[in-house]
């Protein structure tokens, strides 16, 4: 069958999420930064088994088990590592390539003009059923009683799935190869026995359109149950309306990445020039409505939480992101996960705002009730992140007293640190210092209110540990790397870390070599890459450590850290130096010989470093 492709691998490791793939086997629990469970690999009556989000790694410290996703599909389902991939690109709705057996090219990508051809043709199908289909009155009534007129309805594309199973299948699966590209595109579910039938079936239909308005997938709202047979007869076919979902969504698919699209965004490009603002909410209708009402800039996710991806989507069409959430319980909890999500990407001249609507009111209803000026008011008025941030930090803790006030930094500071560096972290941090009664610098570290470093005034370096042990410069850098491989880019030119030999090198200049050409590399994909090596049981000891900083912290300490390894190196190679050589040598050559490391410019240690190899090489007179 041939190889699956590395950057294949690579891919689908980069796009799953190991903590969905382990929860849907094994119940987790959220525990601080990761995820617990009580061990599948060996009984145990108190969780010992974590998960790690953010480096995609889990281990057991009661019985050693460790490894990445595909390791975990490995070891739970007893599966083989092409079985593994498939299941994770299953999962996302990939279709697995192979290379041939004399390890030449790589199969070709599948060719996705005919899946968008089909969606396309799909498309055309739904709305045609909206205008003649003998059941699509119930639909056409649903619209109307929603306020959408049919020229709103016309630009969103909206449509209508009639009852039965084979529908669509009839319409356009006139082949097998057809079959196979709508099952592909999720517009047909393949049964157990290898049968298919129609996906969506009795719902009205909202295409979703990529930026170049390719329509990519579907969403389906139910309708409820007709009164009696349609004229097909096959009323008897329909499933309990009970048993299905209010809105079903297209699954995963090579053209289609829920955590990547969003509904409404292209409409909202195409009816607007210049977007001020969008205003994301949480359904199709609800998008649609408000344009009804002349509100124009509605986006909606579909299905998923607001993603990373989604946010630097947004913040290249606008600046400014307005949340809109139902104000009960469910809708707050929602909008501090979105607000999770957008600390990586916040930053000076970006601005995020939530809105929270009255209890039972959805954005359609109330702009029905309020009317479209003072439903902008409302959107004008949303709450800054700012805000919000700290109110639901501080909602429980009592700030007049010291005890409250050094929780609230405790909460905090790590959320912080995920920010980008820039004007407007440190502006945050000045509103926490405000509300600590701290100078926003003692706010970086707790150690940072006495700092010491070298001659030159560099931090040195921190000792990492990791439970009982600390880690060397070289293992701190490596184990950062793991848990954030953006880091690669301040490594800077790695060739000068080529000649570098101490313990542990070679594993350096191999992760950054291939950071090097993967620059978008998750931890995930990383960590695979040594699965099964002769590393993999020192990377997986690094991994399954505590991270005990984040962020720019983080930034920091690797930086000083991986500077201390060219620093111990190039004093190892001065110790080196025949004393009889240094005679032969100019003055500025001995003050770079002589003078402290740190105290030299990157330049002067370029040239130290060109300096002495040939001295080292040199032979001492006896």
């Amino acid at each position: 069958m041939g190889r699956i492709p590395q950057n294949f691998i690579d891919e689908v490791l980069n796009r799953v999420d190991i903590v969905e793939i382990v929860d849907a086997r094994v119940p987790l629990k959220k525990a601080g930064r990761e995820y617990t469970a009580c061990c599948p690999f060996h009984d145990e009556k108190t969780p010992s088994f974590t998960v790690s989000p953010s480096k995609q790694f889990y281990h057991c410290f009661g019985c050693g088990a460790h490894g990445t996703a595909v390791g975990f599909l490995m070891e739970y389902e007893h599966q083989n590592f092409p079985e593994a991939i498939e299941s994770l690109a299953q999962h996302l709705g990939l279709e697995v390539p192979r290379e041939d057996d004399a390890g030449g090219e790589s199969t070709p990508r599948v060719d996705t003009s005919p899946l968008f051809e089909l969606l396309a043709r799909s498309d055309t199908f739904f709305r045609r059923q909206l205008r003649s289909h003998p059941q699509a009155q119930r639909a056409v009534d649903y619209l109307k009683t929603r306020g959408l007129s049919g020229e709103i309805a016309a630009e969103f594309g909206i449509g209508y799935a009639p009852p039965g199973w084979d529908n669509l299948q009839t319409a356009l699966g006139e082949s097998d190869q057809l079959r196979e590209q709508l099952v592909t595109v999720g517009m047909l579910i393949r049964k157990d026995d290898d049968r298919t039938y129609d996906r969506f079936r009795d719902r009205i239909m909202f295409p979703i359109r990529d930026r170049r308005g390719r329509t990519i997938a579907f969403g389906g709202r139910i309708l409820d149950p007709p009164a009696g047979p349609d004229t097909s007869g096959r009323a008897a076919e329909q499933k309990p309306r009970a048993n299905e979902p209010k809105y079903l969504n297209s699954p995963e698919t090579p053209v289609f990445h829920k955590g990547r699209e969003l509904y409404g965004l292209f409409e909202a490009r195409k009816a607007l020039r210049q977007i001020p603002r969008l205003l994301v909410v949480e359904g199709y209708m609800d998008v649609v409505s408000l344009a009804q009402f002349g509100v124009r800039y509605a986006v909606a996710t579909l299905g998923t939480a607001t993603t990373r991806e989604h946010l630097n989507h947004l913040f290249r069409v606008t600046p400014e992101i307005v949340f809109c959430f139902d104000g009960d319980r469910a809708g707050r909890e929602a909008a501090w996960r979105a607000l999770d999500n957008a600390l990586p990407v916040m930053r000076e001249g970006y601005e995020l705002r939530f809105m929270f609507l009255p209890e039972g009111a959805d954005p359609d209803t109330r702009i029905r009730d309020i009317g479209r000026e003072a439903f902008e008011n409302e959107i004008g008025t949303a709450r800054p992140f700012s805000e919000f941030f700290f109110d639901s930090l501080s909602r429980e803790i009592d700030l007049t007293s010291i005890d409250g006030r050094a929780r609230l930094v405790q909460q905090a500071r790590p959320l912080l640190e995920r920010m980008p560096k820039g004007v407007f972290q440190q502006m945050m941090r000045q509103r926490l210092g405000e509300l600590a009664q701290l100078d926003p610098q003692q706010l970086r570290d707790p150690t940072a209110a006495t700092p010491h470093g070298t001659r030159s005034g560099r931090p040195a370096p921190r000792s990492q540990r990791q439970g009982s042990r600390t880690l060397s410069p070289l293992r701190f850098v490596i184990t950062a790397l793991l848990s954030a491989p953006e880091l690669a880019r301040e490594a800077g030119e790695t060739t000068r870390l080529t000649e570098i030999q101490l313990p542990g090198a070679d594993l350096l200049r191999q992760i950054l070599g291939i950071l090097a050409d993967n620059p978008d590399m998750r931890s995930g994909a990383l960590l695979a890459r040594f699965e099964g090596t002769d590393a993999w049981p020192h990377m997986a000891k690094l991994a399954a450590g505590e991270q005990l900083v984040t962020g720019e912290e983080l930034a920091t300490q690797f930086r000083a850290n991986l500077q201390h390894i060219e620093d111990q190196w190039l004093e190892s190679l001065r110790e080196q130096v025949p004393a009889s050589m240094l005679s032969s040598l100019s003055i500025e050559q001995r003050r770079l010989l002589n003078a402290p490391l740190p105290d030299l410019s990157a330049e002067q240690k370029i040239a130290l470093r060109g300096l002495l190899p040939g001295l080292t090489d040199l032979p001492t007179k006896t």
